[in-house]
């Protein structure tokens, strides 16, 4: 993916269900925003800004303060998940933090023509940092408010894997994170295994 002058080679995936879980996965299996460059390939790859909106305004500020909400939302989900959802009080300088940063208001669409007459997505002018991360904090403050959707947050059981995704698979029976990555290499391991003790 080329922005500016610059190419970037990097991997970034968004097969969580939300926006606000798919931050926490640009952490694994190793750090994934670890320049400005590919930050801005994620909020644009994300949805959260319109493709070819212009973000040069981005400085290394905006790689601290998305790392830094990465970690908070990462805690809450995996509160989420487990028993300890009963006991918010201990996530309580998260929940401030998520909370806090989801007031301000995200950045506003309009819509206008494209060259072809269809209409398109277009910002008003340059998103704001402050902007951008409060639409990820609201999301994560929509997913674990809403029973019916926190009740389909599952944990990929790929080998090591800690993604936490959206389950809203028929039946709810989706086990990883991505079918084509922690999938792929549980067949693989699964067919090995199976090899070995032919062998045997």
């Amino acid at each position: 993916m080329a922005l500016g002058t610059a190419t970037v080679s990097y991997e970034l995936r968004f097969g969580a269900g939300r926006i606000c879980l798919d931050l926490p996965a640009t952490s694994h299996p190793v750090e994934r925003l670890d320049s400005v460059e590919v930050l801005c390939a994620w909020i644009t790859g994300s949805g959260l800004v319109p493709p070819g909106t212009p973000l040069t305004h981005a400085d290394a500020s905006w790689l601290v303060d998305f790392r830094e909400l990465r970690g908070r939302i990462d805690l809450l989900v995996r509160g989420a998940l487990s028993a300890e959802v009963r006991t918010w009080s201990s996530y309580g300088p998260a929940l401030a933090r998520v909370n806090d940063v989801a007031r301000t208001a995200p950045p506003a669409p309009r819509a206008v023509r494209a060259q072809d007459g269809s209409l398109v997505r277009e910002l008003e002018g340059p998103p704001e940092r402050a902007a951008l991360l409060a639409a990820v904090a609201r999301d994560a403050v929509e997913l674990l408010t809403d029973p019916l959707a926190r009740a389909g947050l599952r944990q990929c059981e790929g080998d090591n894997c800690p993604i936490v995704y959206l389950d809203t698979s028929r039946g709810r029976r989706r086990r990883w994170c991505s079918s084509e990555v922690c999938g792929n290499r549980e067949r693989v391991a699964r067919h090995r295994r199976r090899a070995a003790l032919a062998q045997a």
